[in-house]
């Protein structure tokens, strides 16, 4: 990854989730808990979602080939796909399917004091992880609104853990419910109900990521200040008259291809435009802070696009 603010977010979250998942699953098999197993399932999906983004960095980081000539930078958005698509889906139908079993088949809970000492100890973990996300979040996206940073972000692994962590809170809070109503009511129906609504969550972030991601596969383009700064270096160049056409889009979350067409002085030598279109290459790199490939084609201005 190539922001170290990133990879400590991801780090925190997998940590955090790694302890969390041990401690669920024991207790699971104490009290037989379907929420607590159903959240010990979505621990674990939340594991692999972190180490998968850590790989995926890892392996867009490989230099350029002949056969991928503008490099591995959107492997980042296959692996956030896989992460939405893949693993919070798996975990969201088995603790549906989980569930339902125990809803059709309720059986007594055992003893509920563990499972409420691991709900209280994963929600502070938890909460410990989404504190370092929601940090990272606010940095990058230069304090925007935590849901606008999910929305506009390009990369893609600050939106994937955020939105995992807040997954994760408000399913501890469902299973911490379905446990209390269960022992309260005597009716282990309620434990499966919780673990049907964490189910029901873990679908809908689902929803929301691979939405996010394959747009991001897709190609997005430059977010508008980018746009605007770079046409405004651009047309500013002394070399340059106007931006005719201008296309930008993603190759990845660090790198940005930037195509136009401009409009250079009739006047103006071979020598002339090959000096104005350096030099305008030079103004787009100063005007915006990421990597970019630019390829801009010199025309004559003859009135009309």
């Amino acid at each position: 990854m190539s922001a170290p603010q990133g990879r400590l977010a991801v780090v925190t979250a997998l940590g955090a989730n790694l302890a969390i998942a041990a401690a669920k699953f024991v207790v699971a098999a104490v009290t037989g808990s379907a929420s607590m197993l159903a959240e010990a399932v979505h621990s674990v999906a939340d594991s692999g979602n972190q180490i998968l983004l850590l790989v995926g960095a890892g392996r867009a980081r490989r230099p350029a080939t002949p056969t991928h000539p503008f490099g591995f930078g959107r492997l980042r958005y296959v692996y956030g796909f896989v992460v939405a698509i893949v693993l919070f889906v798996l975990g969201g139908l088995f603790a549906l399917l989980e569930g339902w079993h125990k809803i059709t088949d309720p059986e007594p809970l055992g003893s509920i004091n563990w499972a409420l000492g691991v709900l209280a100890f994963a929600i502070v973990a938890e909460a410990v992880s989404l504190r370092t996300a929601v940090v990272e979040s606010r940095r990058a996206g230069a304090g925007a609104p935590l849901w606008e940073f999910v929305r506009t972000s390009r990369t893609p692994e600050l939106p994937v853990v955020l939105l995992e962590d807040i997954g994760a809170l408000v399913g501890l809070f469902l299973a911490t419910t379905g446990v209390l109503t269960a022992r309260w009511t005597g009716d282990a129906r309620f434990d499966g109900a919780g673990s049907m609504a964490v189910g029901v969550l873990l679908i809908v972030i689902a929803t929301i990521l691979a939405r996010e991601m394959s747009s991001l596969l897709l190609g997005e383009s430059a977010l508008p200040e980018q746009v605007h700064a770079i046409e405004g270096a651009l047309a500013a160049h002394p070399g340059i008259d106007r931006v005719m056409h201008l296309r930008t889009v993603h190759l990845g979350p660090d790198e940005l291809l930037v195509a136009a067409k401009v409009a250079v002085h009739h006047s103006g030598s071979a020598a002339d435009v090959a000096s104005a279109i350096d030099g305008a290459e030079r103004a787009v790199r100063e005007a915006v802070p990421i990597d970019c490939v630019i390829y801009l084609e010199p025309d004559l201005d003859r009135g009309s696009n």
